[in-house]
């Protein structure tokens, strides 16, 4: 499989390049263990990596990506809670002083809250489900008759992650507490500019 062994290539060439720079920090990073100041919330699509949006470095972010960047609302229901136990390992556990809510353009999480995933497959759907977690935001964008829905819903999606985020109790409690931060932001693909946002305004501003 070709695809499997660029991989592999890559990884040769990070074992005798990168790996060598940067051996001092690896060798501390496996016995020091992690302390990342920055936990990044960004969507698992393969154009918008955090550490190369952001030029990061091993033990700088503590990552979590999932379909369109969403965090569920705090609730202990039934259910396997992957991004809820992320979130409590990385503030709880790791004690990151930010949050950032990473979206991006042309998001396929949010092209399936718009018209369904349509998959292929028939029967239940797991984006659906997961993606439901904006339907009042989809609602509203579709409500307000904008030139450009897709766009619209990307932005509102941060808002509602970081809106999420707040109802963790312990979030909430270290945010009071100054310490920590919660942010949010947009990346361009086409154009490769980060957007971010004004949670005062409501205005994401490109940097």
């Amino acid at each position: 499989m070709p695809e499997f062994a660029s991989l592999i290539e890559g990884y040769k060439r990070f074992r005798s390049d990168a790996y060598v720079k940067q051996k001092a920090r690896f060798d501390a990073l496996a016995s020091d263990g992690q302390f990342p100041p920055v936990m990044i919330i960004s969507c698992c699509d393969s154009r918008v990596d955090p550490a190369t949006v952001f030029d990061t470095v091993p033990g700088q972010v503590f990552a979590l990506r999932n379909v369109a960047n969403l965090v569920p609302p705090f609730e202990t229901g039934g259910g396997l809670h992957g991004v809820s136990a992320a979130i409590e390992f990385g503030v709880l556990g790791l004690e990151v002083r930010h949050i950032v809510i990473l979206g991006h353009a042309q998001c396929g999480g949010i092209k399936a809250s718009l018209s369904g995933s349509d998959l292929g497959q028939k029967g239940h759907s797991f984006v659906d489900k997961w993606v439901g977690i904006i339907d009042d935001a989809r609602e509203a964008v579709l409500a307000s008759n904008v030139e450009d829905p897709q766009h619209a819903l990307e932005l509102e999606t941060v808002k509602v992650s970081l809106a999420n985020l707040r109802t963790f109790p312990f979030i909430v409690e270290r945010e009071k507490a100054g310490l920590l931060k919660l942010h949010g932001a947009y990346f361009g693909i086409a154009e490769g500019r980060l957007h971010v946002l004004d949670e005062t305004t409501g205005i994401f501003t490109p940097q």
